[in-house]
């Protein structure tokens, strides 16, 4: 029995390294290309940094300005979709399943559309359509579906019921039941919906470049700038860097997912 279940790991080793050089080969080139003087000439040119130089006194600003807008993202999906995942997950009514799927919309149409949505009823609020605020009203809509279907799914844990129940029968108050009780115990959901919320954000481009302005452009939408209207090697350096800034980020996030897994998920 163990000799057969053992025969197919070769194969599936040579799957997994073969799906894996797919994936990673075009970025590893696309970075390259960035570190080299000339593209066209590859390494013999000689490596550099001048490209993510001048990229940077570019595009620099659209750094932080995206790990910022993520970062309210992120905030503002946490104080608007928990408490909406748990009246979804308690509710049977057939409003709240039809709220449901009216709350996916916006992931099912293209982000054109939703932009196009959006300036077309708030366009015309200079002070707004002129912020990043008007662009963190698109992220918000494009993620919060993401950030309520993970987190309700945890709510409708049968143990979590007997739980709340339990401390209701104790005398606990809502506000003690959900803050002291529930949201303790899904925590690991929630962490992995901020992790969902914040690399959609920091990385959708469709719906931002609709909403975007010449004074609020984010991380992607300059480097499709770069792209568009420079050197290969510039917009390939501006890959490098993006690269950099997020990583370290969402392995800062899934570590404390996984040590928050690890300490309270059993």
């Amino acid at each position: 029995m163990n000799v057969q279940s053992q025969k197919p790991a070769p194969f599936l080793f040579f799957i997994t390294v073969a799906v894996s050089l797919f994936m990673f080969v075009p970025v590893i080139i696309s970075v390259m290309a960035g570190l080299v003087n000339n593209y066209r000439t590859g390494l013999k040119s000689g490596l550099t940094l001048r490209w993510i130089s001048e990229v940077w006194s570019v595009y620099g600003s659209t750094v932080s300005a995206s790990v910022l807008l993520a970062l309210a993202c992120v905030a503002c999906t946490l104080v608007l979709g928990v408490p909406c995942a748990y009246a979804l997950a308690r509710s049977q009514s057939r409003f709240s399943r039809a709220f449901e799927e009216t709350l996916m919309l916006p992931v099912a149409i293209p982000g054109l559309a939703t932009a196009l949505a959006l300036i077309l009823a708030y366009g015309n609020v200079n002070f707004l359509r002129q912020s990043y605020g008007f662009i963190l009203i698109g992220h918000i809509l494009f993620t919060l579906p993401f950030m309520v279907r993970t987190v309700c799914s945890a709510f409708q844990r049968p143990d979590l019921l007997a739980i709340e129940e339990a401390a209701r029968t104790l005398g606990a108050s809502f506000t003690q039941r959900f803050l002291g009780v529930l949201v303790p115990a899904i925590f690991p959901s929630i962490l992995a919906g901020i992790l969902m919320v914040f690399t959609l954000s920091i990385g959708e481009f469709n719906l931002t470049w609709m909403l975007h302005t010449p004074l609020t452009r984010t991380l992607p939408v300059g480097l499709a700038d770069s792209y568009a209207s420079m050197r290969i090697e510039v917009g390939s350096a501006y890959t490098l860097i993006f690269i950099l800034v997020i990583l370290p980020i969402l392995w800062v996030l899934q570590g404390a997912a996984n040590w928050v897994q690890n300490r309270y998920g059993n």
